[in-house]
């Protein structure tokens, strides 16, 4: 075998090509704006001839899919939220027998695979996908991964969830439709079991939370006599939560696994980004791959007015899927606030960035400040190792609202007590200066809060 260590004999075969799809991923704004419009003409005519649900939503705004000429004329579609979603899917069962009926566009035979939300803040929601839709989900992934450098002959260890998680599975026939071999190992067999299939297999790449990622460098040692260095990962790849965006999560994966951090998105749905080399340089977000299937707006989370996409704008997300045909999402808000950007990245990659601020139903407000707990991990984070990271936010009722000042548990990195009240203060004083906000910490020693695998869930609410 030649090449560099680690790196596929055959990888040079794909002529150097920097992107894998470059006839649409080097399209212009232009060329980008005209073809979603054209594909969301044809997208409502389908909706609203297949799916009561979606017909319903022109009735409500007195429109019909011949009236929707420009993007602002799709403006005036009432946007759909999960809780929504879910009533659907529950009106549908009851009155059907089926969760899809009233939603879905596609006739059943034609529905090939069903994936669902994590569920972490509610009851799932479910996805209905053709095989036509899960091509476009295997395209976009390998769009993402082959931005990384990801080629055929390289071997990616997936230690997400495998169940109906969004995901899971589409994640995984994502990096086998690009030609690199998948482990799906998954998170739900243990901390061990995700280091001794590491082990044995010598992957090139991970994909898991951040958090999990963490986890794994504190126990590989304990798990296997070394250092999670000596796995040999080359790429992490960030998914499932937030906290691979912040520099300082970055790093600490960066150095503990001795690879490159890359913070990415997207399941099996039409909504995909992936973070760039230039992520170190200042350039902050993930490019969005997907606009092609993807329309993208923001609005405002209160009144859902919309938000133009300049450069900077911070929003409630709604997209809406384009050439879609089992269950096409239509102006749905799933609950993240983003931040766009759409100066050009320094990377030259074209196309708009966005960042994943936080979900709009996790805001809680102390004094009159709204507060995020992805924006508190990052605070916190900062002072790694001397803290692991682990943290909950302990509340005595469910916000937004909370009574100052917020209460937070939090493990040290194993220092004295005297070094604790120093690593108090300095922490306070980050906390009023970034969040600008005081907090109660109660200190705990590393290991005492449980690590999960899959999302952090960072509010816990006193029983009453």
């Amino acid at each position: 075998m030649s090449g560099t260590p680690g790196t596929p004999a055959h990888a040079g075969r794909d002529g150097g090509r920097r992107l894998w799809n470059e006839a649409v991923e080097t399209l212009s704004r232009e060329a980008i704006a005209e073809l979603q419009l054209r594909r969301l003409q044809y997208q409502v005519r389908y909706n609203y001839e297949r799916s009561p649900v979606h017909r319903r939503k022109f009735e409500e705004a007195g429109a019909r899919p011949e009236d929707i000429r420009s993007l602002e004329d799709f403006a005036r579609i009432p946007v759909m939220t999960k809780d929504e979603h879910r009533r659907i899917q529950e009106e549908s069962l009851e009155r059907h027998g089926s969760p899809f009926t009233l939603m879905a566009c596609a006739a059943p035979e034609e529905i090939v695979r069903i994936n669902a939300t994590s569920g972490t803040t509610g009851v799932p929601t479910l996805y209905t996908l053709t095989a036509h839709d899960v091509a476009i989900v295997n395209e976009m992934h390998a769009r993402k991964y082959w931005r990384t450098g990801i080629r055929p002959g390289h071997v990616m260890l997936q230690a997400l969830s495998l169940s109906m998680f969004t995901g899971g599975l589409p994640l995984s026939q994502g990096i086998m439709h690009m030609g690199a071999c998948v482990v799906p190992v998954g998170i739900e067999g243990g901390t061990k079991r995700v280091l001794d299939i590491a082990r044995i297999t010598r992957p090139h790449a991970i994909v898991a939370t951040p958090s999990f990622g963490q986890y794994l460098i504190e126990e590989a040692p304990r798990l296997t006599g070394r250092p999670a260095t000596e796995l040999g990962l080359r790429w992490f790849f960030c998914a499932g939560e937030g906290g691979g965006s912040d520099p300082q999560v970055r790093r600490a994966l960066a150095e503990g696994f001795g690879a490159r951090v890359f913070d990415h998105t997207g399941g099996g749905h039409a909504f995909h980004g992936i973070s760039c080399e230039a992520q170190d340089e200042g350039c902050t977000g993930m490019h969005l791959v997907s606009e092609d299937h993807c329309l993208l707006e923001l609005v405002d989370p209160g009144t859902r007015a919309p938000i133009a996409l300049a450069d900077g704008a911070v929003g409630e997300m709604v997209f809406t899927f384009l050439d879609w045909r089992g269950g096409p999402f239509m102006r749905y808000a799933l609950g993240d606030l983003l931040q766009v950007r759409t100066r050009p990245c320094s990377c030259g990659l074209p196309g708009i960035r966005f960042a994943i601020l936080g979900r709009a139903d996790d805001m809680l407000t102390v004094k009159g400040v709204n507060v995020y707990p992805q924006a508190i991990a990052n605070v916190i984070f900062r002072l790694y190792p001397r803290v692991t990271g682990a943290f909950r936010i302990m509340l005595d009722r469910p916000g937004p609202k909370v009574a100052p000042p917020l209460r937070i548990r939090i493990e040290h990195g194993g220092v004295g007590e005297q070094d604790i009240e120093a690593l108090e203060r300095e922490l306070t004083a980050l906390f009023r200066q970034d969040l600008r906000i005081r907090p109660a910490f109660e200190w705990l020693a590393p290991g005492t809060l449980p690590r999960e695998a899959g999302k952090t869930r960072y509010i816990e609410i006193a029983a009453p």
